[in-house]
């Protein structure tokens, strides 16, 4: 058996084949055009490479951080576990905390409470959804959707009725006012 791929020599032109992949990750050009004084040169280098001689990418074929996730990566993220504004997120969670909740998705910026029906109107029910629209604590940064159901006369089925719309922005200026002690507890 004499062959290139031997089971012993296999290794050794997988080394090679190594070697020569990550040769060919490194800067281009050759060190004599490094060193040349050649203004050309130097602005061509530049235009590829960027002031102060770090390429400049925006991304890669194995993603912003290299293969091996050596390059700096800028975070926008605080940290905080949620992608809307916490002060927004935790206003409206105390706000609406009478009412049992379905669902809340902190990345999405959604709350969906369960029906509740007030013990001083048992024929009525509502449903509220809170959405927070930005990470800024902004005035327009929440929106409320207050539903609302009453008993039929015939057959007590739950039918939909009309919510006054003084409702919603009640809940969003309670919400914007609760989001703001927070914050100024926060200290921030």
């Amino acid at each position: 058996m004499s062959g290139l791929f031997t089971p012993l020599r296999l290794p050794v032109v997988l080394a090679c084949a190594v070697a020569l992949g990550l040769a060919g990750c490194g800067n281009s050009g050759s060190v004599d055009e490094k060193r040349s004084g050649n203004a050309n040169d130097r602005s061509a280098r530049d235009l590829n490479q960027g002031l102060g001689g770090r390429t400049q990418e925006d991304g890669s074929l194995f993603g912003p951080g290299g293969l091996f996730g050596s390059k700096a990566q800028r975070k926008d993220d605080t940290g905080t576990g949620v992608a809307v504004n916490a002060y927004l997120w935790r206003a409206s969670l105390d706000t609406i905390n009478f009412i049992p909740l379905v669902s809340a998705d902190p990345f999405g910026g959604v709350i969906i409470t369960d029906w509740y029906t007030p013990a001083e109107t048992p024929n009525e029910r509502m449903k509220v959804q809170v959405t927070i629209l930005d990470r800024e604590l902004r005035a327009d940064g929440v929106r409320v959707s207050v539903f609302k159901q009453q008993t039929a006369p015939k057959g007590g089925n739950w039918v939909d009725a009309q919510v006054d719309p003084r409702t919603q922005i009640d809940i969003e200026n309670a919400i914007l006012t609760r989001a703001r002690q927070l914050r100024i507890a926060g200290g921030s």
